[in-house]
């Protein structure tokens, strides 16, 4: 029997399980019809404390055309919001076969999945994201053909997606330039961050058109969390996180005669982050990188499941 797994931050998997997940979900993508009853009558329970499109729909729809059930669980609405969590995953995961937590705190997932009996997924926390990380990196295969002497720019803030970023990409030898001129302290990771740089595959740039003369790709993120995108207690920080990172916009000025191949995670802040006409430009593969959330989660499931 294969030893329960989670999945909390990337760092789990080394080169050849990863990279297995990926090509696999390129077979899925590809092949849907031949995993329809892959997952019959097994059982996940999304648990919500985040709001959420991709992750809930691409989880929701992944399961059910892989033949399981998905229950959407709000954790405010559930009794995980007044007992500790270690009494109720002891009884949630009786029920299921495998749990998708999107929880505002990576301390918290910590604990879900020390008292599960069955793998958890993180659905995204503040300190991590794996499952955007494995639709990126499955893109960019898709885009490359291979992850060979690939080079990724990340330009914004430091924050939860790129910490799995960092970890799936040293564990694929894909070179990664940050360029973040500001880290939400939340999702800081010393000892991560230590091991990235010793790497030689992660890259401090401080100006936008170095990093954009050296890349094949191009990652930006929204500046600002989305619980706090229409915060009004959160103005004055939405407004100083716009000042500091206007510059480093993607836009056409930005890209000037390089065409790299454009990513963003989405929910998207046309005008902040990045300028509309270069999220419907041929060079981007947004959309595509969306998409990929369910195939590569497919395949995710299939390999926590042992099927």
């Amino acid at each position: 029997m294969k030893k329960l797994q989670h999945i909390l931050s990337l760092q789990e998997l080394d080169k050849a399980a990863l990279l297995s997940i990926i090509l696999k979900g390129i077979e899925i993508k590809n092949n849907p019809e031949a995993y329809y009853h892959h997952c019959e009558c097994k059982g996940l329970l999304m648990l919500f404390q985040k709001s959420s499109t991709r992750t809930a729909l691409s989880f929701h729809s992944g399961i059910h055309q892989m033949g399981g059930y998905a229950v959407n669980m709000d954790w405010d609405a559930s009794n995980f919001s007044i007992s500790p969590i270690k009494y109720e995953a002891r009884y949630a995961s009786r029920n299921c076969d495998v749990i998708m937590a999107r929880l505002k705190k990576h301390a918290d997932l910590l604990e879900l999945a020390a008292y599960s009996q069955v793998p958890v997924i993180n659905g995204c926390c503040d300190m991590y994201h794996p499952c955007q990380a494995l639709a990126d990196l499955m893109t960019i295969y898709e885009a490359k053909g291979t992850f060979e002497g690939v080079t990724l720019a990340y330009v914004g803030i430091h924050n939860n997606v790129v910490n799995s970023l960092v970890a799936g990409c040293m564990t694929l030898g894909v070179k990664l330039l940050l360029v973040t001129p500001i880290v939400n302290e939340a999702s800081w990771d010393e000892e991560l961050m230590k091991q990235a740089y010793q790497s030689g595959y992660v890259e401090e740039v401080e100006v936008l058109s170095a990093a954009m003369k050296r890349t094949d790709f191009i990652y930006t993120d929204t500046w600002v969390d989305m619980e706090f995108f229409s915060d009004a207690h959160y103005q004055e920080e939405k407004d100083r996180r716009i000042d500091i990172m206007m510059p480093f916009q993607i836009n056409k000025r930005s890209l000037g005669k390089y065409s790299p191949y454009i990513m963003h995670d989405m929910p998207i802040h046309p005008g902040f982050e990045i300028a509309e006409d270069v999220i419907e430009s041929e060079q981007s593969i947004i959309y595509q990188q969306a998409e990929n959330r369910m195939h590569v989660q497919k395949s995710l499931l299939l390999h926590l499941l042992n099927l």
